[in-house]
């Protein structure tokens, strides 16, 4: 079992992966040459599509599937799929048990309770997300508004993830396209500020923060990179890291998995777009895609106003930042991030990219 723990210095909670855990031997860094091409990464990029669990065909090497797109109707456990969502082989959480959430002198611990699970876009072990068409992608979104509309029924989970790490230079240790989707029993200190923000903005001015945001981005247009009418990516005006991106709704909504499946499919061609153009002018960089959603809205003990204002003042979207840097002590210490290219020179770069031939 899996355990949180809260660190009152930093206000901030840790997952403990206490039953999964890496013996300190196992962090021994591999001395390599300095023409020796074999290093972790390049070992896990090696992986043939026989040995990848994730493939069409191998599905009796997973556990039993939740969900599945099957447009043949196959049957379940079985190839003939699209996309796949499965539990997590080695859950960060786990869904079994109760939380306990107790004190240890100045600190909190919480049993880890959650669900961790695998959203498998593709059974070809070789196509990315970018890789499938628009019907492809839109059902992957499917797939993410699915589990999220189920775990929330769960009214010990507070927050639910949804997030997809590409390439070598991110924490996946498997190549086959996938996304990630953890419910945890509270809501992470970074989405908590954001959603406080979000709540003064709207107090103060009765106007949504990332609405009023957008109307700027549209109005200044030098951080614009696509604006379909339906949905807008621009790199933030304070960009964390090279080519950060955003990508939002122009609709005001505050919650993903009341999308129509309309509004998924305009956000698969917006997604496919911007992933094709990364690929072609970066050459296919590793990136990290988070989806900031609203939380579910469970009573909230002592607090029956808390999330009441929360379909005015929310806005949902997606953060996508390619890993082109790496975080210096100064980012990690101190959360003070140094960015070598400015937003409008970044979007000026991705709009004139040219289109990937079909």
């Amino acid at each position: 079992m899996s355990e949180l723990r809260w660190d009152p210095l930093k206000n901030s909670w840790v997952i403990m992966t206490l039953g999964d855990s890496r013996r300190p031997q196992q962090f021994l860094q591999k001395r390599l040459g300095p023409c020796d091409p074999q290093g972790s990464d390049y070992e896990r990029l090696q992986m043939q599509d026989a040995n990848c669990p994730l493939c069409s065909g191998n599905e009796g090497r997973t556990a039993p599937e939740i969900i599945a797109c099957r447009p043949q109707g196959s049957a379940p456990n079985e190839p003939g799929w699209n996309v796949r969502v499965i539990p997590n082989k080695f859950p960060a959480l786990r869904i079994e048990g109760v939380l306990e959430n107790r004190a240890e002198g100045l600190y909190d611990r919480m049993n880890g309770i959650g669900a961790h699970e695998l959203i498998i876009e593709t059974p070809d072990h070789n196509k990315s997300l970018a890789d499938l068409t628009e019907a492809g992608i839109t059902d992957v979104l499917k797939a993410y508004r699915s589990r999220m509309l189920d775990l929330r029924k769960d009214s010990r989970f507070r927050y639910i993830f949804v997030f997809k790490n590409h390439g070598v230079g991110t924490s996946s240790n498997v190549s086959h396209s996938h996304s990630q989707l953890m419910a945890v029993p509270l809501v992470p200190p970074l989405i908590a500020n954001e959603l406080e923000y979000c709540r003064r903005h709207f107090q103060q001015k009765e106007r949504c923060l990332v609405c009023d945001l957008i109307r700027q981005e549209q109005q200044s247009k030098s951080r614009i990179v696509s604006d379909d009418g339906n949905f807008i990516v621009y790199a933030p005006y304070a960009s964390r890291f090279p080519f950060e991106l955003m990508v939002a709704p122009l609709t005001h909504h505050h919650d993903f998995a009341q999308q129509s499946d309309q509004q998924l499919q305009f956000l698969a061609r917006t997604l496919r777009d911007i992933l094709r153009r990364l690929r072609s002018t970066l050459r296919d960089p590793a990136y990290s895609l988070i989806l900031h959603s609203s939380p579910p809205r469970h009573a909230r003990m002592g607090r029956p106003d808390y999330w009441e204002s929360l379909p005015y003042d929310y806005h949902w979207h997606i953060e996508l930042a390619p890993k082109l840097t790496r975080l210096t002590g100064f980012e990690w210490g101190y959360g003070f991030h140094t960015n070598p290219t400015s937003p409008e020179e970044a979007a000026e770069f991705l709009r004139s990219a040219e289109p990937e031939s079909e």
